[in-house]
């Protein structure tokens, strides 16, 4: 049974990036302020020397007006990024687990504080390649067996953003191979239930 027309779309790259830029990262601010309030939550206070866990999105804000320094995540270094890659490349069966936000919030603090990151060009470069090698088997997979008669694709362990990327080709391949299929009684029942759902979802 193929996805309600209405809900085949999901969340584009832009959105998925201003869910991300809702996670909390460290910052050694650059100010000193008490207590802020926000619809978020309550943050401070601004001390430096001192750390503060702020939303991603007040972290560039500040950033910006030169009014913090950001830490990075643990895992935005280039040890980490080799050893994922290394494994990446290595298990040709699966994907390996990146954190949820990985490719938003490492494109976002490479875009806004370079500086604050070690070896920004390098983290770069690997951060393509990981996400090059994890494109390649994304294409692979769809050329599998699976794919091609139009039931299943490996996709534990993409990230949301892998799987917004991948989601509109997927939808519309699988309707292909539907359609090239012989319909039974049983499937045209399924396709009447989807269209009543769809003009009900939106009227």
């Amino acid at each position: 049974m193929a996805l309600p027309k209405s809900l085949q779309n999901g969340l584009t790259p832009d959105e998925l990036t201003f869910l991300a830029e809702e996670d909390t990262i460290d910052i050694v601010p650059l100010f000193s302020m008490t207590r802020i309030r926000l619809l978020s939550g309550i943050y401070g206070p601004f001390q430096p020397p001192s750390a503060a866990r702020v939303p991603l999105w007040l972290a560039l804000s500040l950033k910006r007006k030169r009014k913090c320094r950001i830490v990075p995540p643990e895992w935005l270094n280039v040890d980490h990024i080799q050893a994922l890659l290394k494994d990446e490349k290595e298990n040709l069966e699966g994907f390996g687990m990146l954190p949820r936000r990985f490719i938003e919030t490492s494109k976002v603090l490479l875009d806004v504080a370079a500086d604050d990151l070690i070896q920004p060009s390098t983290l770069r470069s690997l951060l393509k390649d990981l996400r090059e090698v994890r494109q390649a088997k994304v294409r692979l997979g769809l050329q599998s067996e699976g794919v091609m008669r139009g039931s299943y694709l490996q996709v534990t362990n993409l990230t949301p953003l892998e799987l917004s990327e991948l989601k509109p080709f997927l939808v519309k391949a699988m309707g292909m191979m539907q359609s090239l299929e012989p319909k039974t009684g049983e499937d045209e029942e399924e396709e009447e239930e989807d269209d009543r759902f769809d003009a009900g979802y939106e009227g």
